[in-house]
């Protein structure tokens, strides 16, 4: 089977120092291209993360510090990587949660405005947990009946689930899946929209802080002002912007603070 793409998609992977968005940063990043025409484009590079590895993460993923003592610093390569990421949709494992996340942070540290509009993001994880719920190597044993050798390496971990995307669309190709509407659909189709419609869960940041309600306004999803629209915190206390400014939220959620408030200035 080949994917059905009217633009490339990247599927991609990181090893990181940790799992805090705002503070952790890269260490291995792999990416694989995948054209229209089905060619495949791999790309695997360590990366300095200019800050300490901890031992906890290098048992995990097997990179030490002395490992990318002498790789360049993503601020080095983040203009070719955005580069290599230009009119592409996005594709990889849990993705929504935390990659793409940490990735916009890294670009916007080096002044690259990375953002995910207007591309389809497709999550191999929402796809496996919706309708199997399982783990990245318990997934491409059921989907591919093959052991994933050297799990948390970027480069095995991100041609596995191009390959448990490629299991998926077959798997579940005539399957139905009962929307918590009670209606029945068939979502897993060769098809990038429909994808990022069944594994996209949007908000209005990459990290959960700033949500859309049922009314499709931005509200916060945190702290006293849970559930309040960001719009009407800001008018009421304009203070609350400084403060989210100069505290330890991620960068993409302070750009998408910031874009709501200019917005509201020009309306006002």
């Amino acid at each position: 089977m080949k994917l059905n793409l009217k633009r490339p998609i990247v599927f991609f992977d990181l090893e990181t120092t940790g799992t805090d968005i705002s503070k952790d940063r890269i260490v291995e990043l792999s990416a694989l291209k995948i054209m229209p025409n089905g060619e495949e484009i791999l790309k695997t590079r360590r990366i300095n993360p200019t800050i300490p590895i901890p031992l906890e993460s290098s048992l995990i993923h097997k990179i030490y510090d002395e490992d990318v003592a002498d790789c360049p610093t993503f601020k080095q390569i983040a203009k070719d990587f955005d580069k290599f990421l230009e009119g592409c949709d996005l594709g990889g494992y849990n993705v929504l949660r935390f990659d793409i996340p940490l990735l916009a942070e890294e670009f916007l540290r080096c002044d690259v405005d990375f953002d995910i509009e207007n591309r389809h993001i497709v999550d191999a994880c929402r796809i496996f947990h919706q309708m199997e719920q399982r783990t990245l190597s318990a997934a491409y044993k059921f989907y591919c009946n093959k052991q994933l050798d050297n799990a948390h390496s970027a480069e095995a971990d991100t041609v596995a689930t191009y390959h448990i995307l490629m299991a998926q669309l077959d798997h579940y190709k005539e399957a139905p899946f009962e929307t918590s509407e009670g209606i029945t659909e068939y979502p897993v189709q060769n098809d990038m929209s429909a994808l990022h419609k069944f594994t996209f869960q949007k908000t209005a940041d990459l990290s959960g802080r700033i949500v859309y309600n049922n009314s499709g306004q931005e509200v916060f999803n945190f702290g006293k002002y849970k559930n309040v629209p960001v719009e009407d915190v800001l008018k009421k206390e304009p203070s609350y912007y400084d403060w989210m400014m100069k505290g330890e939220f991620p960068l993409y959620t302070k750009k998408v603070l910031t874009r709501i408030r200019l917005r509201n200035m020009q309306m006002s």
